[in-house]
């Protein structure tokens, strides 16, 4: 059995500097009860861990307006600017984990809007990273998904200037595709492809392995948008693609006539989940 592990499957450093972060304070030992805003990273199995450890999630901002004492870490996918000022105000201890490169749109966002640029977010709009994008414009901020929502884009001005971002693990060539829509309709356009370069990276050396071999597996919570763009990249080229979260969901018996096996995972993949299923398909 010819097995090839993608060098770019796992953990990425916006995610490993988030969970490293928790980590941290959980050392600390310093008596603070610990809370997350929203699940860390998209992980079932690291969420467990730190349920375990004491963390505790903050699912939206009105349960944070009732917290009073602890610290609180933002996700990597990064918040919208609501919830900082909801921090600021009650006086909390908070830890921005939130990844550098989400970071850097949320400044993008803000700047745009407040020069009266009109911002198109390119990406999934139920999509936590999303929508802390958009909680850093004003009310002209638009989400688009697909071709048909590029396709519905009509602005009465066509002199409005436009301000074009993605969501950072958005697939590449979609939104080149999604763009070149947009831009046909004539608007004054500038596009900021804030696609991260390891979700680049990744999901192009997916797509080379999957076209080398029989069968592909790809590891990656359910509710990963990085690992789902992996795995229809990863369809697209060979048919016997498997999405599995864990080991447990990889039924062997499909890979038993395969002579030839890719495996790569989303970037909120622990390395131990990696090894595990490495290690089976090799025996």
């Amino acid at each position: 059995m010819k097995i090839i592990l993608a060098k770019t499957a796992g953990f990425c450093f916006g995610v490993k500097r988030a969970v490293d972060t928790v980590y941290q304070e959980i050392q600390k030992e310093s008596g603070e009860r610990i809370y997350t805003y929203g699940p860390i990273i998209h992980n079932e199995i690291v969420a467990r861990d730190l349920k375990e450890k004491g963390v505790e999630i903050i699912e939206d901002e009105e349960e944070l307006r009732k917290l009073e004492k602890g610290v609180v870490i933002l996700r990597s996918h990064g918040v919208e600017k609501k919830v900082y000022e909801i921090l600021e105000e009650k006086n909390l201890r908070y830890v921005d984990a939130t990844c550098p490169f989400v970071k850097r749109i949320h400044s993008i966002v803000e700047k745009e809007t407040e020069n009266e640029k009109l911002v198109i977010i390119i990406g999934n709009p139920s999509h936590p990273e999303v929508k802390g994008i958009k909680g850093w414009g004003k009310e002209n901020v638009f989400i688009v998904e697909n071709e048909q929502d590029a396709k519905n884009i009509s602005l009465s001005d066509k002199k409005q200037s436009i301000c074009i971002v993605s969501q950072t693990t958005f697939n590449h060539n979609k939104f080149k595709e999604l763009v070149e829509i947009i831009s046909k309709k004539g608007y004054d356009i500038s596009v900021c492809n804030t696609i991260c370069s390891a979700t680049k990276e990744r999901q192009e050396e997916a797509r080379d392995i999957a076209a080398k071999v029989e069968a592909m597996i790809v590891i990656g919570d359910k509710h990963s948008s990085n690992t789902q763009k992996l795995f229809e990249i990863c369809g697209e080229v060979c048919k016997t693609t498997f999405y599995i979260q864990t080991l447990d969901d990889l039924d062997t018996s499909q890979l038993r006539y395969v002579e030839s096996i890719g495996i790569t995972a989303g970037a909120s993949t622990p390395n131990k989940i990696i090894e595990e299923v490495q290690k089976e398909c090799q025996i």
